[in-house]
């Protein structure tokens, strides 16, 4: 699966706004969405991963968890986020994959 562009943009005061941005994993069929001022870092500080994000981040990375985990999504499906692509700048990369076996 390809990786997706980023969505990121400065913090407001002003009530957040349900737009979203939808891209399409190619040759998947997959559909991810980001709100529009979704903020998502990641951080390996050794012994622990810290994802830190903004409300609109948060909901952004449950969507992207909701469509890997619908039905019949293959196992092993993932998308890739990394710094500048999906992440704020300076994040580590992080994937989230579908594995059902157990």
């Amino acid at each position: 699966m390809s990786s997706v562009g980023s969505m990121s943009s400065e913090n407001g005061s002003a009530p957040v706004e349900s737009t979203h941005v939808t891209a399409a994993a190619a040759g998947t069929g997959l559909r991810f969405s980001w709100d529009a001022d979704a903020r998502i870092e990641v951080r390996n500080l050794g012994a622990e991963v810290v994802i830190e994000a903004n409300a609109a981040g948060l909901r952004t990375l449950a969507g992207h968890l909701l469509v890997l985990a619908g039905e019949g999504v293959a196992d092993g499906a993932h998308l890739h986020l990394e710094d500048g692509n999906g992440l704020e700048g300076g994040s580590v990369g992080l994937v989230l994959e579908r594995s059902d076996e157990e």
